[in-house]
């Protein structure tokens, strides 16, 4: 007697790459990235964080004249959408950059030496920086991480206290997919760029990831942690989705 043999399994086929394509957005060359997608049923188009590029996701077997008129009937809504970016990407002298939520008014000393310091200068919130003036962004970039640090590692640890709870350690990045994490280990994230965001908007993230130290989700018991933490949770997220782009947009290179 032979043993049987069900029939043989087609091997599964591997995803389709991304493909890389430029786009022209109202004059402007924008890097835009093609997924073909066994699960996608129509097409959806997003902005990266900052405003950089473009990403499309498109169901696999779509043909390439459909993916076209789609970008060009969508030419509107992109001019619109990343004219929101253009006026939040230039640090130099006469600017503006925001801290904890304010627009101040950047001012180059032209000195060699001093500190970059906020101030208030008849009336107007100043961001006094000095160093050259092709110094300036890292210079400021410098002065949010440490206003970021001093911010986060307060709230953190009010909000740990009161669980009674102790975070492992606080890390500053510059990330573009997430505004903080926390590991398995309780060692907390957080990008330094939320300096930028209100106050309130502070306090919810870092309530947000000091629930975590509890609750290593996103279940009902998580959201429930953090509401008690920060009651003002729903408006900081909508906030967060509606200006988290324009502060990734910031160019501080």
């Amino acid at each position: 007697m032979f043993p049987s043999f069900g029939k043989p399994r087609r091997p599964l086929k591997a995803p389709p790459q991304p493909e890389t394509r430029e786009i022209e957005v109202n004059g402007r060359r924008m890097p835009l990235v093609v997924r073909r997608d066994r699960r996608a049923t129509r097409l959806t188009l997003r902005i990266e964080p900052g405003g950089r590029a473009l990403r499309l996701t498109v169901p696999v077997r779509l043909p390439e004249r459909e993916i076209r008129d789609f970008l060009d009937r969508h030419q509107g809504w992109l001019m619109t959408r990343l004219a929101r970016f253009r006026t939040s990407n230039a640090l130099v002298d006469g600017g503006y950059v925001m801290l904890r939520g304010v627009s101040h008014r950047i001012e180059a000393t032209g000195r060699l030496r001093g500190l970059t310091e906020a101030l208030v200068v008849d009336g107007e919130a100043v961001l006094r920086v000095g160093g050259m003036e092709e110094s300036l962004p890292r210079r400021i970039a410098d002065f949010l991480k440490k206003e970021a640090r001093i911010e986060l590692e307060r709230l953190v640890a009010v909000h740990a206290g009161r669980i009674g709870r102790r975070a492992k350690s606080l890390t500053l990045r510059d990330t573009r997919s997430r505004w903080g994490s926390c590991s398995a280990d309780g060692a907390l994230s957080f990008s330094w760029r939320i300096a930028m965001a209100p106050p309130a908007v502070i306090d919810y993230l870092a309530a947000h990831e000091v629930a975590h130290l509890r609750e290593m989700n996103h279940g009902p018991a998580f959201w429930a942690l953090c509401g008690e933490l920060c009651p003002g949770m729903d408006e900081a997220k909508r906030w967060l989705k509606r200006n988290g782009s324009l502060l990734h947009a910031v160019d501080f290179a």
